[in-house]
Order: structure tokens, then sequence, then C-alpha cells
């Protein structure tokens, strides 16, 4: 069992950042893919980016491709959403969710945080 619980989410303005962490507990992330959804109100949760175990293969659709980056802690057991400039669209709650492949991180993942708000202010 992974409990993933996810930190550093907040109010900012248009253009801004943040940086959203995701720490594991039960075992040791090293050996899952890892992956970040988002929910807006109304919507239907929605993949924003993926990384394989080895931290070699990322994947990011268009909507957040050169703007948000997916990285890992150098313990292993924690992993990052670098966000930068922030869009009002990009205002969700944000989930953090393991898989033991890359491909079930992208999908359908086995574990997920409680998420984290993110709020953009036009």
């Amino acid at each position: 069992q992974v409990q993933l619980v996810e930190s550093g989410g907040g109010l900012v303005q248009a253009g801004g950042s943040l940086r959203l962490s995701c720490a594991a507990s039960g075992r040791t992330l090293s050996t899952y893919a890892m992956g970040w959804f988002r929910q807006a109100p109304g919507k239907e949760r929605e993949f924003v980016v993926a990384i394989s175990g080895t931290g070699i293969t990322t994947y990011y659709p268009d909507s957040v491709k050169g703007r948000f980056t997916i990285s890992r802690g150098n313990a292993k057991n924690t992993v990052y959403l670098q966000m930068n400039d922030l869009k009002p669209e990009d205002t969700a709650v944000y989930y953090c969710a393991a898989a033991l492949t890359v491909s079930t991180a992208k999908s359908q993942p086995a574990y997920w945080g409680q998420g984290t708000q993110v709020t953009v202010s036009s």
C-alpha cells in the first residue's frame, strides 16, 4: 500500500509559479511510475504529467508542455511538479498518483493522494 500526500498548492497570480510536492509513505516511490492529475470544478479529472520509475521518461499534454516539469526528489520518496507561467485555466485540485507502469500512471493509477488546491487569479 502506498499513501500519497500532496502539498504546495495555493493562490497565485497569472504568470506566477508554484511547486507541488508529493510525499509517499508505506513504500518507496522509486519502483512506481508517478503522475499528476487535476480536476477543475464541473470538469472531469485531467491528466497533467507522468514520469517513469527511472525518471528518464516523462509525458506532458500540450496544455502544460513547456510550462510544467515533473521531477523526482533525491530521496526517491518525493515527486515534484514545478508549474511556471500559470494561467487561470490551470485552476484545479491537483492530485498525485502512483502506478506500476507509466502507461497506467497516465490513465488508471492505483494510488491517489487527497489533492491540493491551486488557484490562479487573472
